[in-house]
């Protein structure tokens, strides 16, 4: 069996910043050659790719298209149409060179394989098992939020998820909408979490972090952190609100958020209710951090990661937070289907009021955050490694 992950085409692998679905496929890869998967990516020309072991096949891109558009606009657009060409035009080749091997081609963006599909002969996928893990975070919402937005917007990825031949969703909620909305095969729909890679996000001991506190000025701060591109989606400004009243209680509770700005609107919207609140010393923006060990050493010195989301596939930021033995609160609408019964390094909070109340009594009681802690890691490692998702990836494509 030959296994084909295919980058969307978006930033080069390995990601120089927190793309999540590029992580995705670098980080799958990684665990399916611990299990000695034949296993190859197929990837975006970048001359500027980082360095790395990966077996990558690249696929031709002009120089101009490498670079990646933030913002999502129309050169953004116009650059998975000319990706997604060039991809097909070598999977076509690679599917007469390899007749008669079982190959799997691991889509894991809807343009990609729209013109996959759109662009192959009947007889060349025949030679292949087509499958396709659903990174959309708009199927988590309600069908009278989306169904607009699905048939303007998506409508490439209801095509996919129709026509491939197997289709990984990361949570129920897409599961329900594509078969009885969209009248996908139940058959083929596996739901699949997401995972982490707990050799990278890890706790640190006592000692590394009171030198990172130090280095950063920190000292003797109860922080609060949060990952996520900045914009409404990720509500970075329900979390300020929410923390609030714990601030003006403590003027050393700090709330960190990083990630890079994709609504400059929002962005000036939260620095204006922190200077109309007087806690500009007390909310930090630290930009775009690196994925590894620069995150994890703020996911460590974190008392708590807050995610006030509650529309994601399976967000990344949680699972890395808590390998990294850090507590994630986040909102019971979330649809995240981890444990949380207390003593799970989960925690769901219904409102504002609810949310202080829990980190009061799971994170400011030392005795509980420690359980809180201990948990966090310890339900990762049971259950969310990618060494683990991996298998089970492997065990669907045979």
């Amino acid at each position: 069996m030959r296994i084909i992950e295919i980058g969307t085409g978006y930033t080069s692998i390995p990601a120089r910043m927190g793309a999540a679905t590029e992580i995705v496929v670098e980080e799958l890869t990684k665990s399916m050659l611990k299990l000695n998967s034949d296993v190859t990516i197929f990837d975006i020309k970048d001359r500027k790719r980082l360095l790395c072991n990966l077996p990558i096949q690249e696929v031709y891109m002009p120089q101009f298209f490498s670079s990646t558009d933030k913002e999502l606009g129309i050169i953004h657009k116009l650059k998975r149409v000319l990706y997604s060409i060039s991809l097909t035009a070598k999977l076509h080749k690679l599917l007469r060179q390899w007749k008669g091997d079982k190959i799997i081609l691991h889509f894991h963006n809807q343009y990609n394989l729209f013109f996959f599909l759109k662009l192959t002969p009947d007889f060349l996928r025949r030679n292949a098992l087509i499958s396709y893990t659903n990174h959309s975070y708009i199927w988590q919402r309600e069908w009278t939020q989306i169904q607009d937005i699905i048939r303007k917007r998506y409508f490439q990825e209801v095509y996919c998820c129709q026509r491939a031949d197997k289709v990984f969703v990361l949570n129920e909620k897409t599961m329900e909408h594509l078969t009885s909305k969209l009248d996908v095969n139940m058959n083929k729909i596996i739901l699949i979490a997401n995972g982490v890679n707990t050799d990278v996000y890890r706790p640190l001991s006592d000692g590394l972090k009171i030198n990172i506190l130090e280095r950063l000025k920190l000292e003797n701060k109860k922080i609060f952190f949060q990952a996520g591109s900045v914009c409404e989606r990720k509500s970075q400004l329900t979390s300020i609100k929410m923390l609030l009243p714990l601030m003006k209680e403590n003027p050393d509770l700090i709330f960190i958020y990083a990630g890079g700005i994709i609504s400059p609107e929002y962005q000036n919207t939260i620095e204006d209710f922190i200077r109309e609140n007087n806690i500009t010393n007390q909310v930090l923006y630290l930009g775009e951090l690196k994925p590894g060990a620069e995150l994890n050493e703020y996911y460590n010195i974190a008392s708590a990661f807050v995610f006030p989301s509650t529309s994601e596939g399976f967000s990344l930021v949680i699972l890395e937070a808590m390998s990294a033995g850090t507590p994630v609160f986040v909102d019971s609408n979330c649809g995240l289907k981890l444990p949380n019964d207390g003593r799970a390094g989960c925690i769901c909070y219904d409102d504002a009021k609810d949310f202080i109340d829990k980190i009061k009594y799971y994170i400011l009681n030392k005795n509980e955050h420690k359980i809180q802690s201990i948990c966090a890691t310890s339900i990762i490692e049971q259950a969310y490694s990618w060494d683990r998702i991996a298998k089970q990836y492997i065990k669907n494509f045979r």
